[in-house]
């Protein structure tokens, strides 16, 4: 999972809740008691007591212990969520409670006043008061990723209101800051020095970690209701193949994000089911507009046009996802649906590229971190797709790490994960605005920042909806992604595991609902 929090991941199942972000999107603007994140495979009566053993990906030299950094492993994220707690998390309604029960708007949508749900206290018994999560969130907001994770949040910006509540403070108005604070927004104890060596405040403490590895344990005083489990072991796979492997073997219960050539290998075998989350993750191919080979947007439209969107869908993702229009944001009720569907053309990618003067003769390099399955085999079919159009792609695999600090922000053309199907502003706050960390395609465009403010500022839901269709619009015309599809969450469960998240995404994370049957 890429920045990972921020990495963050999904769908709005646009079922009315309570939660704020789904009241945004539809026009209203009320405080939020919110809704926990639904569960499935529930069936029977929940059992208390025993081990959920959990596989997930991660790689050694992408391990991050501070909650606050930038966490690209899917095992570290789960010890970060459920031992420490964010502001809020993804829910049933987009956005749901976690450390903060309520949160109330100004009318000018510029102030935001949260509120501490009662009980909630750090594993060694102290209650998590106003204090700790100025203090935290002024830690987060001093950090190289703090500005996005707390768009226009200004560490003056964030104040203690009274012992059990904060205010925060924009720069602009912003009618969606409960939802893009969920995630990485974890509250430590004030004046930490150790972010390892601290407890947190969430359903499970720390009861050991090593190389990826960890044993967490219940907190039966944890203010969020029923914990189950009494551990849950985290395990961290660097392949796909050997997570699945382990879960068809038995030596795991529960094989988070495991791909789609896993759930094949897993039909018909005995003793597991695969579980999967629709429209769960995107596997864009991210082309540089600012400068460089792709920076004509008629060489931008040749390549959307060149890509053989259902190939990549049955190649990359096995057939599990669906084909993609070039815009984030899917299931967003917002989501400009009625853009014609792309499909390929061969001879106006030609007639494009030639009249952009592009360089035919020259091999175009195509970098991929391959974090996740799919992504690796998504730039290997890319690169064979644009032969058709006489275009030479040579693929080139990278380690994370190598990948995020040479090439993620900075080459002309390479693969992103975005393991969230969140909502259109989301993405265009994340992925379009001038001033954000993930501008992946390196856009600078005065109007776009604009219709964003307007779009997140507005009081009224019908010009906030109609700047999002202008950005959706101007993505679809001039971006940087090919957007050629989404793919479904997939994951192995042994048939005694239940009760685990079905919120897709980042809502994978929060299995303290899980159980165990006999």
């Amino acid at each position: 999972m890429n920045h990972a929090e921020l990495m963050d991941r999904r769908q709005a199942l646009l079922r009315t809740g309570r939660a704020m972000l789904g009241a945004i999107v539809l026009g209203g603007l009320a405080g939020c008691d919110g809704e926990a994140a639904p569960t499935g495979g529930s069936a029977g009566t929940p059992k208390r007591g025993g081990t959920l053993r959990l596989g997930a990906l991660g790689k050694r030299s992408a391990i991050e212990r501070d909650p606050h950094g930038v966490t690209a492993n899917d095992s570290d994220l789960f010890v970060d969520s459920l031992v420490f707690e964010a502001l809020t998390i993804p829910g049933a309604g987009r956005t749901a409670p976690r450390l903060m029960s309520r949160w109330e708007p100004s009318r000018d949508l510029t102030r935001w006043n949260f509120t501490i749900a009662d009980g909630a206290t750090f594993h060694d018994g102290r209650p998590v008061t106003a204090d700790d999560v100025v203090w935290s969130l002024k830690r987060l907001r001093r950090t190289d990723e703090g500005p996005s994770r707390m768009p226009g949040v200004l560490e003056r910006g964030i104040r203690r209101d009274s012992p059990r509540s904060v205010t925060l403070v924009s720069e602009t108005p912003n009618a969606e800051l409960p939802l893009q604070l969920r995630l990485q927004t974890f509250v430590l104890p004030e004046g930490t020095r150790d972010p390892t060596k601290v407890p947190g405040s969430g359903p499970f403490r720390l009861a050991s970690y090593r190389d990826g590895n960890a044993v967490l344990a219940r907190y039966d005083d944890w203010h969020g209701g029923d914990v189950h489990l009494d551990e849950i072991r985290i395990t961290m796979f660097e392949d796909a193949g050997a997570l699945a492997n382990a879960a068809f073997g038995g030596q795991i219960d529960l094989a988070s994000n495991v791909g789609p050539l896993a759930a094949r290998l897993a039909k018909g075998r005995p003793g597991v089911r695969v579980v999967t989350r629709e429209n769960d993750a995107a596997i864009p191919i991210v082309m540089r507009v600012a400068d460089g080979p792709f920076a004509d947007p008629r060489v931008r439209e040749a390549i959307r046009l060149a890509v053989d969107r259902p190939a990549l869908v049955e190649g990359a993702l096995n057939a599990f996802g669906s084909v993609a229009n070039d815009v984030l944001g899917v299931e967003d009720p917002a989501y400009a649906a009625d853009l014609p569907q792309r499909t390929r053309d061969i001879g106006r990618a030609k007639a494009l590229l030639q009249q952009a003067r592009f360089d035919m003769r020259r091999t175009y390099e195509i970098f991929t971190a391959a974090e996740v399955p799919g992504q690796l085999e998504a730039a290997t079919l890319f690169a064979t797709q644009m032969k058709d159009v006489g275009l030479r792609v040579q693929v080139v695999k990278q380690d994370s790490a190598v990948f995020y600090e040479k090439t993620w922000l900075k080459a002309p053309l390479y693969t992103a994960y975005w393991g969230t199907n969140d909502s259109v502003g989301f993405f265009v706050g994340k992925t379009m605005v001038s001033s954000s960390a993930f501008n992946e395609t390196g856009l600078r465009d005065r109007e776009v920042d604009a219709l964003y403010r307007k779009a997140v500022g507005s009081p009224e839901p019908r010009a906030r909806r109609a700047a999002l269709r202008a950005t959706q619009r101007r993505q679809y015309d001039d971006g940087g992604y090919v957007v050629w599809g989404m793919g479904d969450g997939i994951d192995i469960a042994r048939d005694a595991v239940r009760g685990t998240p079905t919120v897709p995404g980042f809502g994978l994370l929060f299995v303290e609902r899980a159980w165990l049957r006999s």
